[in-house]
């Protein structure tokens, strides 16, 4: 399964920036719809497009290794039982 990072990506750019970032600004800063934001940054196993993708490094300053990353199906999830 691939997890986006897009919640803590935003937790630095708010420590790093000192202030609050909505997802409804990244939105009017990226163009992309703040219910796709909202898919990606809350709900498990959430698709996108590349386009947005690339909105999204360009926005944090990041590479795609950064935004997403590449979890084993067979590992367990924090939420889950070993």
């Amino acid at each position: 399964m691939i997890r986006f990072r897009l919640k803590e990506l935003l937790a630095e750019k708010e420590f790093h920036e000192r202030r609050v970032i909505t997802l409804v600004e990244v939105a009017g800063a990226t163009g992309i719809n703040r219910m796709t934001l909202s898919k990606i940054a809350n709900h498990p196993g959430a698709t996108t497009v590349s386009d947005n993708l690339d909105k999204l490094c360009k926005y944090f300053g990041c590479q795609v290794g950064d935004l997403a990353i590449y979890i084993p199906d067979d590992q367990p999830t924090p939420s889950s039982p070993s």
